[in-house]
């Protein structure tokens, strides 16, 4: 017959077995933005290139499609500029699924005829991201394409903590409030690309207009003007640096997984 000891001690092993199996698995999705230039003339080659080929053959080797977009406007390389975030399940899987990609025939072979008349892409750069702790799931949606909005936020040494806690605690809940949709907010995991000072995020609106129109009453909110003031005083002043935010309004295009 078991002891009373012992039967509380099987219980409390139990109840530390249980919890260290809920304990979440770290999150090692890398994500990774991408934007391409396209040569004079040549974006609808390259639009046509991923419609037709691309995706397919990244999710072949491993990399999800989230969202592929263009500039709207030409100041941000409207007609020329590709936008897009797909995600890996590690950094090294990343680098992994580059190289079987690049070395896929079928890759080789589409390449090559897409650019039978000369190169199409004059320029690729990318950024990888970690999630943010407080990046939303996208929701499911259905409507008429919306109106992307990319915004890059740098801070000063030392105040993407404070950054992260304002748009954890009350940004995004006010976002919401006026209009806007979170979809995704991220940092980067590079040096060299702003780790550690850098905050990276998207917005939905329903359109151009909707997004002036949140944007206003979002900036006039008393809520949003108390919270912004307690945060800089809190942090011992500004914590986006002088010019430190940038804003792109993309259209999906009509491949993109999300829209």
């Amino acid at each position: 017959m078991k002891t009373p000891h012992l039967l509380r001690f099987i219980a409390l092993f139990s109840l530390f077995g249980c919890l260290a199996s809920a304990q979440p698995t770290p999150d090692t999705t890398a994500y990774e933005l991408r934007t391409y230039t396209a040569t004079p003339g040549n974006l609808d080659k390259l639009l046509a290139r991923f419609r037709d080929h691309t995706l397919r053959i990244f999710e072949k080797h491993g990399m999800k499609n989230i969202g592929y977009s263009v500039p709207t406007d030409q100041a941000n390389g409207a007609g020329e500029k590709l936008v897009y975030l797909i995600a890996h399940t590690s950094r090294e899987a990343a680098k992994q699924s580059w190289k079987n990609f690049s070395a896929d025939p079928e890759w080789k072979d589409v390449s090559a005829k897409s650019q039978v008349g000369g190169k199409i892409v004059a320029k690729v750069e990318s950024v990888f991201l970690t999630a943010t702790d407080f990046s939303p799931v996208p929701a499911q949606y259905q409507g008429a394409p919306r109106l992307f909005e990319l915004r890059t936020y740098t801070t000063p040494v030392g105040k993407i903590a404070a950054l992260d806690a304002r748009f954890r605690d009350h940004t995004m809940a006010l976002f919401a409030k006026h209009g806007m949709t979170n979809l995704g907010y991220y940092h980067p995991t590079d040096a060299d690309k702003g780790a550690g000072q850098t905050l990276i995020y998207f917005l939905a609106h329903a359109n151009r207009a909707a997004a002036t129109k949140s944007w206003a009453a979002f900036r006039a909110d008393p809520v949003w003007v108390a919270a912004k003031a307690a945060s800089e005083k809190a942090a011992g002043g500004p914590i986006t640096i002088s010019d430190g935010v940038k804003s792109v309004f993309l259209a999906p295009t009509d491949f993109s997984p999300i829209k």
